[in-house]
């Protein structure tokens, strides 16, 4: 990513793999709870993470879906200084990307077009509603 190229769904199978198996190691050695963050574009990405509850019945998962209209995207990314990602690699994820279906119910749906402070209270107030609604059920 570093030379701009993007990665293929051969480099991120191992990869999703390990960070599905290294979160449910962190959960399995007492810790309260993982957050997980990466890019899963597609959603066979997604199930890859999706079958951790499979092989630990007593795991609750939610993603977290951030989206924006690409030029926000763009904008952001111009104003970075020295990051690897430029604005090639933003037009590559967006070309692959496969937004959630309201069929992945698992997903939570956060617009971060606005200030950070938003967003932040958007995700905690989302979340906080899910926690409250599995730990009820």
């Amino acid at each position: 990513m570093a030379n701009g190229i993007p990665l293929t769904d051969a480099d991120r199978w191992d990869w999703l793999t390990l960070l599905r198996e290294e979160s449910l190691r962190q959960l399995a050695s007492g810790a309260e709870g993982v957050v997980l963050t990466c890019s899963a574009l597609k959603r066979k990405y997604r199930d890859v993470i999706r079958v951790a509850p499979y092989y630990s019945h007593d795991v609750l998962l939610h993603f977290i879906y951030l989206h924006a209209p690409e030029a926000v995207l763009l904008e952001r990314v111009g104003r970075r200084q020295g990051h690897y990602m430029g604005a090639n690699m933003v037009r590559s994820q967006f070309q692959i990307l496969e937004p959630p279906t309201a069929e992945e119910t698992d997903v939570i749906s956060i617009d971060v077009s606005g200030p950070a402070s938003g967003v932040l209270v958007d995700v905690l107030d989302k979340v906080t509603k899910k926690i409250t609604e599995a730990a009820a059920a």
